[in-house]
């Protein structure tokens, strides 16, 4: 660098030179892509090259053989030729292979040095011959080493290095030996020669150069490709693998575990809690939680682990050559447990749970989608009996799955309007001593399954997309029974989450009240905290347009989800219905006790009424009186009645008269 910084310019401008020079004459190593297409590019033209040669030099090695030395034109021939048939031997042989970068280059430059040594030897043999012969020997000669350089020259295009040293080799002895001849036909041929190689040379150096920027646009376009295949296989949020990477990763690996007899187990993560905290902090710090989740989950251990994040709250793993079962859901529980812990946000530090379905394949040949569908009924079944916990998928889930099957099918196929019943439970006013409404309960009697409970039948109808038509038949009937109440009993009637989800469906609810002619404001719709949390914008919007129509909503089972007060706040709620596990055996457990009363004193102060669900006793009664408890619901006063017993019920909890339980009704 200091030699050149004190360099006159013309100096530098010389090194330069020779620096391109030495360039253009060696292989370039900078780009191992273009190596291996030069490698594969000329591999194809070499035995054709050598064809040529050696079928141009025994053209001009016979008409010799008269008149020149027998070593010249037969074993110099035959020695070239077999030199040339090794390499052409050895070019076909490797004609399908892919080299390395580091082969290519070891094999780009040892065909540099042949191509210098073998012009030189052709070149030399040919101008050996021109001595012999008359004019038309001489001008042979000629002809054969000019068409013969421009063959080869050619051939070895995609090795520019090559290419020139053949050229400068061949075309500089033609130059300088016919120039030599003082013949004015040679001189001639000389001249022309000089202005063919440039004319060559140029050709040749476009051609190259369009050569390597080919490459290079290959380059960028398998870049490119390869770039968008990975975010097409990648969530933008977390950066873990997405729902379509996980769907082939599992197929690859179930197809190893086949192949192994192993057993490979497939986690469905969903997380407790999460919306909430999207609801409470905003969108930003959901997404913030999800990347810390991510980051959680991505730092495990074990790298033979796959994490991926199906969307939303919901992640995925695939543990391959397990144990056990019990070696799944063991890691299923240390995963919710991990989980567990408190996620620090700039907003605060929130605390989630994480619920888990888990199912393994033992090296058999299920279905990547069937595996996927068990963990998935798994997770939905932990979900409602042990959140926060792992769920391995049981025979036991295999029956449930084949029971949910045929309710499916006996549903799809069943006469509702005669299938489908209503029983009443009262809800009573216990400080007017009076029912102050019944709880519609659906009953189906099926011809081919008898009776199917509504826990069973509703969640099928649910996640089969018919719960809608159910909900039709239902509303009908309860609205019928509805018109022989006195004017003051109102109706609480249940309502699914599919009913609330789209605008169409409030709308159908709707139509069925005004055609009953019954005034909506005796009509109370429950509905559950779960389906508050599938889509709360619309959910809002439908209990916006419920409560215009006059009609009272209730939120169900309070507590037991993952509402928060400001999801209260939200929503134009007009009753709140306190789940049994609170009120069970209230007077021996202080939590429940405490829970209890702040929830009474809570809908006091938001001005909504509250329903205890679930009282049995008279000793839970006592303190649900104490507390300031109004609204009771429970088998101490009655179970579901059919409606013709609905109006002993009435008269039995008449507002003059105490209040009294009625377990014997």
């Amino acid at each position: 660098m200091e030699i050149c910084a004190g360099m006159p310019a013309e100096g530098r401008y010389v090194q330069a030179f020779v620096r391109k020079i030495i360039g253009f004459l060696s292989i370039d190593v900078s780009n191992p892509a273009l190596l291996i297409a030069q490698y594969r590019a000329f591999s194809r033209q070499m035995p054709l090259m050598y064809f040529l040669l050696l079928t141009s030099s025994w053209a001009l090695a016979i008409p010799h053989a008269g008149a020149a030395p027998f070593w010249l034109t037969v074993l110099v021939p035959l020695g070239l030729s077999g030199v040339a048939a090794w390499r052409v031997l050895t070019w076909w042989r490797s004609r399908r292979i892919v080299p390395t970068p580091e082969e290519a280059i070891r094999t780009l430059r040892r065909t540099n040095r042949l191509a210098v040594i073998i012009a030189i030897a052709f070149t030399s043999w040919s101008l050996a011959l021109f001595p012999y012969g008359n004019a038309f020997a001489q001008t042979h000669v000629a002809f054969y080493m000019a068409i013969t350089v421009i063959a080869c020259i050619f051939s070895l295009m995609y090795v520019r290095s090559a290419a020139l040293w053949v050229t400068l080799i061949v075309n500089g002895s033609i130059i300088a030996f016919f120039a030599a001849t003082t013949q004015p036909h040679f001189v001639a041929i000389a001249v022309n020669v000089v202005l063919v190689s440039i004319g060559l040379m140029t050709m040749l150096n476009i051609n190259y150069a369009n050569f390597a920027r080919m490459v290079e646009a290959q380059q960028r376009t398998e870049a490119l490709n390869g770039e968008n295949l990975r975010l097409a296989n990648l969530d933008s949020l977390t950066e873990l693998p997405n729902r379509r990477a996980f769907f082939a990763r599992l197929e690859t690996a179930l197809a190893a575990a086949r192949q192994s007899g192993g057993t490979l187990a497939l986690g469905i993560v969903d997380l407790d809690g999460f919306k909430p905290v999207n609801d409470v902090y905003g969108h930003s710090a959901g997404d913030r939680l999800l990347v810390q989740v991510s980051q959680r989950l991505a730092g495990l251990e074990a790298q033979d682990i796959f994490i991926a994040r199906l969307g939303g709250d919901e992640f995925a793993f695939l543990l391959p050559e397990i144990s056990s079962d019990a070696e799944a859901l063991l890691f299923g529980d240390t995963l919710a447990e991990m989980l567990s812990a408190p996620f620090p946000l700039p907003e605060a530090t929130v605390k989630i749970s994480a619920s888990i379905g888990v199912a393994t394949a033992h090296g058999s040949q299920i279905e990547a989608s069937a595996l996927f569908d068990r963990a998935d009924y798994a997770l939905y079944q932990g979900k409602a009996e042990k959140r926060g916990q792992a769920t391995l998928f049981s025979s036991s889930h295999d029956a449930q799955i084949h029971r949910d099957a045929r309710i499916e099918q006996a549903l799809r196929s069943a006469y509702l309007e005669t299938e489908l019943s209503v029983l009443f439970q009262p809800i009573v006013d216990i400080e007017r001593g009076a029912i102050s409404s019944f709880e519609a309960l659906a009953r189906w009697q099926s011809p081919v399954l008898g009776a199917v409970s509504p826990g069973e039948f509703i969640p099928v109808a649910e996640r089969a997309g018919i719960v809608g038509l159910l909900t039709g038949v239902l509303l009908r009937k309860s609205l019928t029974a509805l018109a022989y109440w006195p004017a003051d009993i109102r109706l609480s009637f249940n309502l699914s989450a599919h009913d609330l989800n789209s605008a169409e469906g409030v709308w159908a609810i709707l139509d069925i009240i005004r055609t009953s002619q019954i005034d909506a404001r005796r009509l109370e719709l429950e509905i559950t905290e779960t389906s508050v949390t599938h889509d709360f914008t619309q959910v809002h919007q439908s209990i916006e347009l419920l409560r215009n129509h006059g009609c009272g909503i209730s939120l169900d089972d309070f507590g037991t989800g993952y509402s928060s007060l400001s999801r209260l706040h939200g929503l134009p709620l007009t009753r709140i219905k306190v789940d049994r596990s609170f009120v069970s055996s209230i007077e021996n457990r202080p939590s429940s006790y405490k829970i209890v009363k702040s929830l009474l004193v809570l809908s006091r102060d938001i001005g909504l009424d509250c329903v205890l669900e679930g009282v049995e006793t008279e000793a839970e009664l006592a303190v649900i009186r104490q507390l300031g408890g109004r609204l009771i619901q429970g088998y101490l006063f009655s179970p579901p009645v059919p409606l013709a017993r609905t109006a002993d019920l009435i008269e039995q909890f008449h507002p003059v008269g105490p209040i009294r339980a009625a377990a014997s009704a």
